[in-house]
């Protein structure tokens, strides 16, 4: 296999991976905390609803944000042939856009949006680069 091909599978494998944690986590986060009378689903509902929710209900998605970065930004170092950091820091801005958009789309409290834009995801992606880069050492 090229080392282009194995690059771009990197991060293809690394998003994919990474999405399965942030869903796993926000449809964990979802049972645990559901917001009565809201069908999670509904993104209209969710939207009206955001700025009013009590703290517990952003630790999930949170959670999910910087786990899934991190995971995703771990296997994309892990799978890539060569410039594997730039690579992990690329999962980070792909779900760092991501990020912004749910924020943008369904705002909630301003903490939240702060925290999360900042510390979910290109700090995640570099901490996973340096976590496969100290596996692989060993």
């Amino acid at each position: 296999m090229t080392p282009i091909l194995k690059n771009i599978l990197a991060v293809v494998i690394g998003w994919f991976a990474g999405s399965i944690i942030n869903m796993g986590l926000v449809q964990a986060g979802n049972t645990i905390y559901p917001i009565k009378g809201i069908d999670p689903n509904d993104m209209e509902a969710l939207a009206s609803v955001m700025p009013t929710l009590p703290t517990e209900h952003f630790i999930f998605p949170l959670l999910a944000h910087a786990l899934g970065t991190l995971a995703g930004a771990t296997v994309a170092y892990y799978f890539a042939a060569s410039h594997k950091m730039k690579f992990a820091l690329t999962i980070g801005v792909l779900f760092l856009l991501g990020g912004i958009a749910v924020n943008y789309m369904l705002p909630g409290p301003t903490w939240f949006a702060v925290v999360d834009i900042a510390l979910a995801y290109i700090p995640m992606a570099f901490i996973g680069a340096k976590l496969a880069q100290s596996f692989s050492k060993k």
